[in-house]
C-alpha cells in the first residue's frame, strides 16, 4: 500500500537529505563528524532542521518512534558538540565526540530506512509493515555498519593520538 507525501513531508524528505549528504561526506573526508568542520556545521544545521520538521509530519496523528529518535539524534549530537567541555574523562573525550555524532547519524538513518523500503517503489513497496523481514534485515545491517564504523574511528582515534605522543 502506498501513501502519498503531504508538502511538508516532502520538504521534511528533502531536509533530511542534508544531514545524510554531509554526515557521509563527513566520514569520507575527516573519518568522522567533526563540529569543527564546514561539513560538520552543515551536518548539524540539517540534522536540527530535519527533526524540527519531522514534527508536523505523523501517520499516527501524535508523537511516533521517528520523533523520539530525532530528539534523541539532537541530543547525541549537541552531547558531542559539548563533550568536550566537560573536564572529566577528558582522554575520552575525542572518543566519546565521535561516537555521539556516528550515534546520532544512525539514529537519523533508522526512520529514512523505515520510510523508504515502506514508500519505495510507490506502487509495489519493499516492505509492508514494521515487521517486514527485509526492513528488519537492513535495519540489523545499519546497526552493524554503526557498530564497525565507530570501532574503526576509535582504531583511528587512537592510532593518531599515538604518533603525536
Amino acid at each position: 500500500m502506498s501513501h502519498s507525501l503531504s508538502p511538508l513531508g516532502i520538504g521534511h524528505t528533502l531536509i533530511s537529505l542534508i544531514p545524510l549528504a554531509a554526515g557521509l561526506y563527513s566520514f569520507a573526508r575527516h573519518r568522522g563528524i567533526d563540529r569543527n568542520t564546514r561539513s560538520g556545521k552543515t551536518y548539524l544545521a540539517g540534522l536540527i532542521l530535519s527533526v524540527l520538521t519531522s514534527f508536523g509530519l505523523s501517520s499516527t496523528g501524535g508523537i511516533n518512534a521517528g520523533h523520539v529518535l530525532g530528539v534523541l539524534a539532537l541530543l547525541a549530537a549537541c552531547a558531542g558538540v559539548f563533550i568536550h567541555r566537560m573536564p572529566i574523562l577528558a582522554r575520552l573525550h575525542p572518543y566519546l565526540s565521535a561516537f555521539l555524532f556516528s550515534f546520532s547519524f544512525f539514529l537519523l538513518g533508522v526512520p529514512g530506512i523505515g520510510e523508504t523500503l515502506r514508500r519505495l517503489p510507490p506502487a509495489h513497496p519493499l516492505a509492508a509493515n514494521l515487521q517486514s523481514p527485509i526492513l528488519l534485515g537492513t535495519l540489523a545491517s545499519w546497526f552493524a555498519l554503526f557498530v564497525l564504523g565507530t570501532a574503526l574511528q576509535a582504531g583511528w582515534i587512537w592510532s593518531r593520538r599515538k604518533t603525536r605522543v
